[in-house]
């Protein structure tokens, strides 16, 4: 079976670099899976797990967003924040949500009369409780919150 290199940094480091059979991302427009020989395409990432499979198991990680660029041979993804699923706790997605609450917040108050930027902060909200529930994290907030 023919494998594709797999990168995934955040602002913070470098979370892996390893040749992969097939890699699962949470894209905003929904969910792929990338193996060798995919067309290049280039997508935005929403809050979800991103998922590798490789020689030595499967590795989960914790994306709250970012861009995944795919070719024939690689898979590189820049999160704008990313963990190993094990890292991720209770606290840190507490602060994951309170952020994204924040964010929501401020697009209220910048963007009162234009909705796209509510409803992108609101979605994100959403889509963080998502996480959460998948993860069996609680978000002790409502997706409308």
């Amino acid at each position: 079976m023919a494998n594709l290199q797999f990168d995934l940094v955040s602002p913070e480091r470098r979370l892996a670099s390893v040749e992969a059979s097939e890699v699962q991302i949470p894209g905003a427009d929904g969910d792929m899976t990338a193996m060798a020989g995919h067309a290049p395409t280039i997508t935005t990432l929403r809050p979800g797990v991103l998922s590798v499979a490789h020689a030595g198991g499967t590795d989960e990680y914790v994306v709250s967003g970012g861009f995944a660029e795919i070719t024939a041979t690689g898979v590189s993804v820049l999160a704008e924040q990313a963990l190993p699923r094990a890292e991720m706790t209770q606290e840190v997605f507490d602060g994951m949500m309170a952020d994204a609450h924040a964010a929501k917040k401020n697009a209220e108050e910048v963007f009162k009369n234009e909705p796209g930027p509510v409803d992108d902060a609101a979605k994100l909200i959403a889509d963080m409780v998502a996480v959460g529930t998948h993860i069996g994290l609680d978000p002790k907030q409502s997706n409308f919150g």
